[in-house]
């Protein structure tokens, strides 16, 4: 070795740099700051930070001179917070924490300039502090998805980090609107902002940002995120857009520009008009979802590659990709454009005829041809189309009474067939083109119409040449004519309208007598027909003949004018003959009286009443006006329901009305209300609260309830909505499950099936709020919140708690850790005196706690949970017989002896008499007292209806 210096001085290096490596001592600051990391941290012995020194602790690191550059704690099951003084960590520039069980304020770490990632997702933390991002210059990465923090919104401080390239917060409980200044942060690619709370539209800023992966979807406000998609033309950028599950409307953009998108959702929304195609040929697309939403034209047809759900209530002309509509629907179309392809227009232009049945708006001649386009009071914006043109044979045309602004199109004068133009009381400017005598032009209401603004330029063909403003806005063309003139031409046209309504009507009728082609039938009548601007407003409710199984149809014909409001469609309701009058239900609820309602809901109203024969009802009532394809949807859907499942903890469908714009559905009533009642309101309604043996026998019915309808029904459903204000109680305080209007059937097996998100938040399965799957253990998460309400007379969100206690299911599972803090979560009217009892609430506990797992697999089925409540509520004991009791059966008594007890019993009060009236009718007269079957028994009776 003395040889060979080199070989000596290698080994001497080896020797030192350990030392030199352990030389590292942290600053007496940043060590300080770490000991009180150490302390705010309930369980750091899975750390191992026993070294003095903290630059030797696990998951951490330092620079040369002691200085603390990174922490990454994340995945360690850790629990407690995280302490204020983080901030004074100057070179820190790695601080992860994620997957834990922290709670508590997130520090604000404002002014670490060396900062470049954070990482706090999945964790209970309560706030996020507005001046966190206040000085960090060079931030590149923030994770703070999955925590329940107050809601907030995203502070203007967020510019400072000019350098941020991911801000990732999804389920963070974000408010307010979309803020401009995001699409300044030049560097930000990653964008994620799912499942929050965010609302009004996409911010203008996004054009031309750097973002590649956007994620909006989901968002829990009322009015979600909402209006144009337009803004996403302009971000060149684009690889992801995620964006279901919010109220977006209006047309798809171009995507010509955005030649890297490869992910497209936008399922679950209002978007309508066609699919453009320079979405259908994005060379980079790979996976697009637009299902649920209003589209409309040909269904698209995507390359090979490409992975489509386009189902749902999508309105394309037809069923097959690639083929184009009907000259007519291209046409309508083409005129919808300029007013942004209307949500009513898509909710109701359905098919690739629009004169069978007639479109919304649209009258037809008896060959097809349209004549009338009735948009009147439409809530329409834009301008007039001069597509309007290409209807040929158009007579009529109303755009009266909505919000349209430009000119009129001098293309609509070639129409030869034009008899009326009505665009009053709109926003129109400029002047009037000059049609022909014939045509009665309706102009008032319209303040700036006739004005030299936005006139066409002269020499336009059709242009006038020598009108002026004040020329009368009612007349038509030929205003330089004498005003007899002008009055033969109004004569005329009028003449011509009528015979034009003349004509329309009886071509109405005949194709009505077409389309029925058979003889009215007993069985068919008419409920209410009311003359209300067309003799086609009675609703028409055919109720076919009883088949072998006693089923029923009822069809339900919606009969409109031109302008009206509801589907042309016919839907059929698989149903018994169970239509009950509308003056029936005004009479028993007083007219709708406000002294009746038992409660509202986004349905509508729900009123008691009481029939002629005693029977008590509750009628919910769709106020007139809110008929949307939701709550038409809504509707059916209770009472499809209701009609194939009959089970005891399952409210009772009476019947159901329908008159004109109205929707009623009547059930049995139940008295004492919904659960809600008596497990959050009991005070202010003067009750007294439950005792836990009703709890507990409320908690069995609904799972009963739920049981059958997963398992035990002919076909299995998913309930979707499943909360206490949907449990109601009769008189004995035995629960039914209430609310069937989002019901959904359930797929087989472990299959789940996608549909629109919808039920009451604090109660939702994470994996469906998260994708929109269901499956039947959706339900039985709900069933586990239920029980964590029944446990703590508290609810499933509850604004009123401090911040890391409003959303129970966290705070349940925190304070179940052990039985000190678990017995302080009890509901305090609860008398756990008894240690049956407090056994009894436990295993409940534990019950809620296995149906409300993360993962659906890890749930039970509601057969489980009904046999662990089963064995709490309905503990059997053996009683002791009386050795005098007259009617304890010897079995060591002989036959003749027994006969001669008989006798002498039977002039005992009561015995003979209560068989005969308890299963006879009056007048009856048989010599057995056991009946063919019982007054009140089903007709057939089968193992599901036992339970």
């Amino acid at each position: 070795m003395r040889n060979n210096p080199l070989l000596f001085l290698l080994l001497l290096l080896s020797l030192l740099s350990p030392l030199s490596v352990h030389s590292q001592t942290a600053s007496t600051a940043d060590a300080s700051v770490m000991q009180d990391l150490k302390k705010s941290l309930d369980s750091p012995s899975s750390l191992n930070w026993t070294d003095p020194n903290p630059c030797y602790w696990p998951h951490v690191g330092c620079t040369n001179d002691g200085r603390i550059t990174r922490i990454q704690i994340g995945h360690l099951n850790l629990q407690g917070s995280l302490p204020a003084s983080l901030s004074a960590l100057a070179s820190l520039t790695r601080f992860e924490a994620m997957f834990n069980q922290l709670t508590g304020p997130v520090p604000s770490l404002s002014g670490l300039t060396s900062l470049q990632f954070v990482l706090l997702n999945n964790n209970n933390f309560t706030s996020f502090p507005p001046g966190f991002f206040a000085g960090l210059t060079n931030l590149q990465q923030i994770y703070i998805d999955y925590n329940p923090f107050a809601a907030w919104e995203l502070p203007a401080a967020l510019l400072n980090a000019s350098a941020l390239q991911v801000l990732s917060a999804t389920s963070a409980n974000i408010t307010g609107p979309v803020p401009d200044f995001i699409g300044s942060l030049s560097s930000l690619t990653t964008l994620h902002l799912a499942f929050n709370s965010l609302s009004g539209p996409l911010p203008g800023s996004f054009a031309g940002s750097s973002v590649q992966s956007l994620w909006l979807n989901g968002q829990r406000s009322s009015s979600n995120l909402n209006g144009s998609l337009s803004v996403l033309q302009n971000m060149t950028y684009l690889t992801e857009a995620w964006l279901h599950g919010n109220s977006f409307t209006g047309p798809l953009p171009d995507f010509s520009l955005t030649t890297m998108l490869q992910n497209l959702s936008v399922r679950d929304n209002q978007i309508t008009g066609p699919v453009p195609e320079t979405l259908t040929s994005l060379a980079s697309l790979r996976v697009v979802n637009l299902t649920n939403n209003l589209l409309q034209g040909p269904s698209p047809r995507f390359g090979p590659s490409v992975s489509v759900d386009m189902r749902g209530t999508n309105s394309f002309c037809l069923d097959e990709a690639g083929v184009g509509c009907d000259p007519r629907v291209d046409a309508l179309l083409s005129v919808a454009r300029a007013v942004g392809y209307p949500a009513r227009f898509a909710s109701y232009w359905k098919g690739n005829d629009p004169c069978n049945p007639p479109w919304t708006g649209i009258s037809c001649s008896a060959n097809g041809n349209i004549t009338v386009l009735n948009f009147q009071k439409m809530e329409l914006s834009g301008t007039i189309s001069p597509n309007f043109s290409e209807f040929a044979s158009l007579q009529v045309l109303n755009l009266a009474g909505n919000d349209l602004t430009g000119t009129i199109p001098y293309q609509l004068t070639t129409l030869g067939n034009l008899t009326e133009l009505d665009v009053s009381n709109n926003n129109l400017y400029g002047k009037i083109p000059l049609f022909r005598s014939n045509v009665l032009v309706k102009t008032d209401g319209n303040p700036d119409i006739g004005k030299d603004s936005g006139s066409p330029p002269a020499g336009t063909p059709g242009s006038p040449s020598g009108s002026s403003p004040g020329t009368p806005s009612t007349s038509g063309g030929g205003r330089n004519k004498s005003s007899s003139g002008v009055v033969v031409g109004s004569v005329i046209g009028g003449v011509c309208a009528v015979l034009v309504v003349g004509v329309g009507v009886f071509c109405i009728y005949r194709a009505k007598r077409k389309h029925a082609g058979r003889v009215q039938s007993p069985n068919e009548m008419v409920i209410h027909p009311r003359l209300s601007g067309s003799e086609n407003d009675g609703v028409k409710i055919t109720i076919a003949n009883s088949g072998v199984n006693g089923g029923a149809r009822s069809e339900s014909n919606y009969s409109h004018g031109s302008s009206g409001t509801g589907p042309g469609d016919i839907h059929v309701i698989e149903t018994g003959s169970m239509v009950i009058s509308i003056e029936v239900l005004k009479n028993v609820t007083n007219n709708f009286s406000a002294e009746n309602v038992l409660g509202r809901g986004g349905f509508g109203t729900v009123y008691k009443g009481e029939l002629h024969d005693g029977t008590k009802i509750a009628v919910k009532r769709m106020e007139s006006g809110v008929v949307t394809e939701k709550g038409l949807d809504e509707f059916k859907s209770e009472i499809a329901v209701l009609t194939k499942v009959r089970h005891r903890h399952l409210v009772g469908l009476l019947g159901y009305c329908l008159d004109g714009n109205e929707r009623l559905l009547v059930y049995e009533y139940m008295p004492q209300g919904t659960l809600s009642r008596f497990l959050f309101h009991w005070k202010e309604e003067g009750l007294k609260p439950l005792e836990w043996s009703k709890r507990l026998t409320i908690a069995l019915d609904v799972a009963r309830g739920v049981e059958y309808l997963h398992g035990l029904a002919h076909q299995s459903f998913i309930h979707r909505d499943l909360k206490p204000s949907n449990i109601l109680l009769g008189d004995d305080m035995r629960a039914k499950v209430a609310d069937f209007g989002l019901v959904r059937l359930a797929p087989d097996g472990k299959v789940s099936v996608v549909t629109r998100l919808a039920g009451t938040f604090g109660y939702l399965a994470p994996e469906y709020a998260v994708t929109g799957r269901v499956t039947t253990k959706i339900d039985v998460f709900s069933f586990g919140v239920i029980l964590m309400e029944i446990i703590t007379g508290r609810k499933a969100l509850d604004d009123t708690q401090q911040e890391e206690s409003v959303h129970l299911v966290t705070w349940f599972r925190r304070m179940h850790i052990n039985k000190e803090t678990f017995r302080k979560a009890i509901d305090p009217t609860l008398n756990l005196d008894d240690e049956e009892t407090l056994a009894s609430v436990g295993t409940v506990a534990e019950l809620a706690g296995h149906c409300c797992a993360r993962e659906p697999s890890q749930r039970p089925d509601m057969g489980h949970a009904v046999n662990v409540l089963s064995s709490l509520t309905e503990l059997w004991k053996p009683s002791d017989l009386e050795t005098e009791d007259m009617y304890a059966i010897d079995f060591d008594m002989t036959l003749p002896q027994a006969v001669k007890k008989w006798q002498a019993l039977e002039g005992i009060s009561g015995v003979e008499s209560s068989a005969s009236s308890s299963f006879l009718g009056s007048g009856e007269n048989t010599q057995t007292s056991i009946p063919t079957r019982p007054s009140g028994f089903a007709d057939s009776f089968t193992s599901a209806d036992g339970r």
